[in-house]
């Protein structure tokens, strides 16, 4: 491995090349400014980014780059969502639990991985910080590796170890990573009830998996009378802090690294990565492992818990896209949600507000034209609005239709209702 600073940093990059980009809170900010100046300075085209969602800044698929460099996102975050749905970014459906097999078998065959490392230790060993996810098989199947180390970054447990031996070069940053603390959104009772009513179906020593946001911050408030809860989940956030400080999450009920948290990645603030810092209570794997269905139905009572942009009235879920524009992307939800239907005791939960900001219903007659089904009617158990709760598993149709529209808002169950001749 040589050190460089970034200004003798050259990346060697050519036109069509393809090139890996580390994840969310991760995201190498300074290799990536790098990139898109070089790209510019020794006029290229063709150049072809991949990665997960982004936390911080995205100078890549601003439109003066458009032609130069496409970027494939196998995950839609807010800073490349316009640029996907002005046709100037792409975006790759597949399950996050596939994508590290995919790397692996020369499906994307990376000519570059630019990753974002804590330090180095005396055995010359750094880890990934905080997305381990995909991020690994990129490292390890990409032609060429170039890494930013930073004194900031976590060192965190897990699969997530690089070698020097695995890093071609090295440029040593010290720089805080994007504060992601996601702000509670306006109707807070909202979200509350929610949380109430999810945290309802949430028993001791269950195994718990949700994402970021007001509703998976809401259900974490109301858990902290429960005891022996464990962490198996894709991505952790603030929420859990305070419970594993209160005694509540303790990961003792748990058959998969029994005794600590499991997560692929984390986002959220600087109290949170302060927190994961050599904390030998979490453990970090690859979303190939964290994700599989059979892994987590291992674990006793696990609740998945995610959320959609609209749900049908026989169940059918679309969480990444509003009609035909992406708006995020696939994730592991299904994957999540298969595994808590497997898991002994599981619970398979939707958990959403009834209505939009906007007051548009989300639970729907029938999909927007265009929307794709993320999570199908066959999977989806709970439904959790702030109306209530509708149990779905084992009904038909014209009882699905009923029990949704019971937590649907007031205003919008008779218009609903008439829907339901189409289920005699």
């Amino acid at each position: 491995m040589k050190w460089k600073t970034i200004s003798e940093l050259d990346l060697q990059l050519k036109s069509g090349d393809k090139v890996f980009i580390h994840t969310a809170a991760a995201n190498p900010q300074i290799l990536l400014k790098k990139l898109c100046e070089e790209v510019v300075a020794k006029n290229l085209s063709h150049i072809q980014l991949y990665h997960l969602h982004l936390e911080g800044e995205a100078p890549h698929v601003s439109p003066e780059l458009a032609g130069r460099i496409t970027t494939n996102c196998f995950f839609v975050g807010a800073n490349c969502r316009k640029a996907v749905q002005e046709g100037r970014a792409n975006y790759i459906p597949i399950f996050l639990s596939e994508i590290p097999l995919a790397i692996k078998s020369g499906l994307f065959a990376f000519d570059l991985c630019l990753l974002h490392l804590s330090p180095f230790d005396e055995r010359g060993m750094a880890t990934l910080g905080p997305s381990v996810d995909i991020s690994l098989s990129a490292a390890q199947s990409s032609k060429r590796v170039i890494a930013q180390v930073n004194k900031q970054m976590p060192t965190i447990f897990g699969d997530g170890i690089i070698s020097e031996t695995q890093v071609d070069v090295a440029v040593e940053v010290d720089v805080p990573l994007p504060d992601s603390k996601v702000a509670r959104e306006a109707g807070s009772e909202i979200f509350e009830n929610i949380g109430k009513n999810v945290a309802s179906l949430i028993e001791e020593g269950s195994t718990l998996q949700m994402g970021i946001g007001a509703i998976p911050d809401a259900v974490l408030a109301q858990l902290t009378s429960h005891k022996n809860l464990g962490i198996h989940s894709e991505m952790i956030s603030d929420g859990v802090i305070d419970l594993v400080e209160k005694g509540v999450i303790d990961n003792s009920k748990k058959m998969i690294v029994a005794g600590k948290i499991v997560a692929s990645f984390a986002v959220g603030s600087k109290r949170l990565y302060q927190f994961l810092n050599g904390h030998k209570l979490c453990h970090f794997m690859t979303s190939d492992k964290v994700n599989a269905p059979t892994i987590i139905q291992k674990n006793p009572k696990v609740c998945a818990i995610n959320s959609a942009i609209e749900i049908d009235i026989t169940g059918q879920v679309c969480a990444d896209s509003i009609g035909p524009k992406i708006f995020s992307g696939i994730g592991g939800q299904l994957d999540f949600m298969r595994g808590a239907a497997l898991s002994q005791g599981g619970k398979p939960i939707m958990a959403l507000s009834s209505r939009t900001p906007k007051g548009i219903s989300k639970i729907v007659a029938s999909l927007t034209p265009g929307a794709g089904v993320t999570t199908t009617r066959a999977h989806v158990h709970y439904v959790v609005t702030e109306y209530g709760i509708a149990f779905l598993y084992g009904k038909n149709l014209r009882e699905r239709a009923r029990e949704l529209i019971k937590i649907a808002h007031p205003d919008d169950r008779e218009n609903l209702e008439k829907n339901l001749m189409r289920y005699p």
